[in-house]
């Protein structure tokens, strides 16, 4: 239940320090994890400071050595544990700390199923996804880079970068890189180079080290800030074999500070090569087309009809003379057979025609219907006959 107190019914300190232990008290035991910041022995007792490993939170453990000692080996400052401690408040001096009746170091193998089943919750996610992933810029105005001060990581990365491509700018943010504090110095460094307009890639970079040493770089609040990230990331964490959640989730993945450097800044040298070789290609390609098209325009102009555009006139003159002149031809001998046949045909009819024996001393007698005699039988005696002769014809009367 509430306390119910006023200005004029406040309770003494002692009252609420009381209660505050009470209310502490009924958390129970539980299990906490963290690393240990400051051990110190004191006769039989041990004092620790164990902090969060992703905050800036840290409590006050005490418990006896023989609870310490019956961890083997015994934990030290920097190591990972997971605790059994049951919360108190001291009321008195008005302090908290966790008495410790059980601890266990958090061994590699702990710490690699932690980080699979971190890595299968957050592909679920889609945050590793392909499809998210953005490409580097060509030539980056000013490149991130975040790193441990003094670290050979940043000087591979520089001595590369400005070895490819001498005029390259670099924004440095120095940071832990292992450690209870790196994975939030990292995403603080993050956030400040991803909010700069002039940084066009940011390069996380750091050397090998052990799995321990690595764990910053699986931490789940880096890989998020990583994947809300505008400018585009490049993880260079470690060897090729080590491969933390922060490689996963990074837009491109470097085996190496090295290469890390060669994947975000271009050659210069090599470029220039590229860009020989392209004019190259294209004056072949530029020449080869000029070639061919004076070879079209030489090949079309050549045509007789291009070289002397008046010799086609006159050869299609000549063809039109030498028509006009075979229709001249067909129609006169067309014309001349027809006259021949004409004459053929009077001869013909001349030859045929009864004038033409009657010339020969012929005459045709013709009673008077005109009939022509062609027996004596036919004609009675005192009958008029007419006697037709070539010129003319004669009246006579059979006897």
């Amino acid at each position: 239940m509430p306390l119910e107190t006023s200005e004029q019914s406040p309770v003494p300190v002692r009252t609420v320090l009381r209660l505050v232990g009470e209310w502490i008290g009924r958390l129970g035991r539980v299990w906490v994890e963290g690393q240990i910041a400051e051990l110190a022995r004191r006769g039989g007792t041990v004092f620790m400071t164990l902090r969060d490993p992703v905050a800036a939170v840290s409590v006050r453990v005490i418990c006896p050595a023989t609870v310490l000692d019956a961890t083997s080996p015994a934990p030290g400052e920097g190591a990972r544990v997971v605790i059994w401690a049951k919360p108190e408040f001291n009321a008195a001096k008005g302090s908290f700390a966790l008495s410790a009746a059980q601890i266990k170091a958090v061994g590699v193998g702990e710490l690699l199923a932690r980080i699979e089943r971190l890595r299968t919750r957050l592909g679920a996610e889609g945050l590793f996804a392909a499809e998210r992933k953005r490409g580097l810029p060509f030539l980056p105005a000013a490149v991130g880079l975040i790193c441990g001060r003094g670290s050979a990581a940043e000087r591979d990365v520089r001595q590369n970068a400005a070895r490819r491509w001498p005029a390259v700018r670099f924004r440095v943010e120095h940071v832990a890189v292992q450690g209870l504090h790196a994975s939030e110095e990292i995403i603080g460094a993050l956030q400040r180079l991803d909010a700069d307009p002039r940084v066009d890639v940011i390069i996380i970079a750091r050397g090998g080290g052990s799995l321990e040493d690595l764990l910053p770089f699986s931490d789940e609040d880096l890989v998020r800030a990583v994947a809300g990230c505008v400018t585009p990331v490049v993880s260079a964490i470690g060897h090729e074999q080590d491969v933390p959640l922060l490689d996963l989730v990074a837009d491109v993945r470097a085996s190496t500070p090295t290469d890390a450097a060669r994947r975000a800044v271009p050659d210069v040298a090599e470029q220039f090569d590229l860009i020989a070789q392209l004019r190259n290609r294209a004056r072949r390609a530029l020449g080869g087309r000029l070639d061919r098209e004076g070879s079209w325009l030489t090949a079309i102009t050549s045509r007789p009809v291009l070289a002397s555009p008046m010799r086609e006139i006159d050869r299609q003159q000549e063809q039109v003379q030498s028509m006009s002149e075979r229709a001249r031809l067909a129609t006169a001998t067309a014309l001349s057979r027809a006259s021949d046949d004409v004459a053929h045909l009077r001869a013909r009819l001349i030859a045929l025609s009864p004038a033409a024996t009657l010339r020969r001393g012929y005459a045709i007698v013709q009673q008077s219907d005109a009939s022509v005699v062609l027996s004596a039988t036919q004609v009675t005696s005192g009958e008029s006959l007419t006697v037709r002769f070539a010129e003319d014809q004669l009246q006579v009367t059979a006897s």
